[in-house]
């Protein structure tokens, strides 16, 4: 998911700034976990590309697989690569991999980047309906939940696929026409949320296991996004993961599923010291990052050079 672990962010702020101007105690926060996306740039387009187009195909030499063209991407442990969701697309990040926004990105950054020989992952939501994407009135009003935490944003009900199906495999499709070599989705989490309907545990793995095969039918790569309890159920099922803090909130352990399984496990941290968090990262042979909470490319920590 996406919204929750930046919302009890969001609302410790408000609870210390309000203690410390009113001198009053009486607030107190209760989200579940992980803003997903990690987007207070709802809206934003994601413009041109930055810095040198012949940078190093691959980066650094731990980790990484063959591309799409030899097959679905299926990287291993220790991959490197980059997430850019905002602003203009840094193309000199040495990584193998770029996870950039499937409607935002524009075909020159794509062709730039797979010219340097990267992958190129494509963002998009699966568990949610935002205002602004141009398939927004497609989502009938029936899917629609509550709000999730988001101005235009909404959970929406997994379990009509026969509603929601059709709008997901037309953005596969889409990812296919502007040769993404895989996908993001987020909020592939809704079970675990308030989100306006009585989804299970059971329905979300439903769910996920569909778009999984549906990304595959059209040789995408899919990761498991921030949904680190159904992991021990899904590393089968996707290619790689990719968690948010999970240093930060202690569930890194729960995805151990898929280093087991020869797979590449991405994680992004906010907050903390990279001297804290790296050594135990590295040991488990995940690819952590630090990065700014709005993903634009201003700072980048890695781990794995560390």
């Amino acid at each position: 998911m996406r919204n929750d672990k930046f919302l009890r962010s969001v609302f410790l702020f408000v609870f210390i700034t309000t203690f410390l101007t009113a001198y009053s105690a009486s607030a107190s926060a209760s989200a579940a976990r992980g803003w997903g996306s990690n987007r207070g740039w709802q809206g934003s387009s994601t413009g041109g590309s930055t810095g040198s187009s012949t940078g190093g195909s691959t980066g650094s030499s731990t980790g990484g697989s063959t591309g799409a063209q030899a097959g679905i991407w299926r990287p291993a442990p220790r991959t490197t690569w980059n997430w850019q969701l905002t602003g203009n697309i840094n193309t000199s990040v040495k990584a193998t991999m770029y996870d950039i926004d499937l409607f935002d990105a524009p075909q020159d950054v794509i062709n730039t980047l797979h010219a340097q020989g990267k992958i190129v992952i494509c963002y998009m939501e699966v568990g949610g309906w935002e205002n602004w994407r141009p398939d927004a009135n497609q989502f009938p009003a029936s899917v629609k939940g509550r709000s999730n935490g988001w101005p235009g944003e909404k959970w929406i009900d997994i379990r009509q696929i026969d509603k929601i199906g059709p709008i997901m495999q037309a953005r596969m499709d889409l990812a296919v026409s502007k040769h993404c070599d895989g996908i993001e989705p987020d909020l592939d989490d809704g079970y675990s949320n308030n989100t306006g309907f009585p989804l299970t545990y059971q329905d979300q793995i439903n769910y996920n296991r569909w778009l999984a095969a549906e990304a595959h039918a059209r040789n995408l790569s899919i990761g498991l996004k921030n949904d680190p309890e159904q992991a021990s159920d899904l590393a089968g099922d996707f290619d790689w993961a990719l968690d948010e803090e999970c240093h930060q909130y202690s569930e890194c352990n729960l995805l151990l599923p898929f280093i087991s399984a020869g797979k590449a496990v991405f994680n992004a941290e906010y907050t903390g010291d990279p001297a804290r968090f790296c050594p135990q990262s590295n040991n488990d042979g995940f690819s952590t990052l630090k990065l700014p909470l709005a993903l634009d490319g201003s700072f980048r920590v890695d781990c794995l050079t560390q």
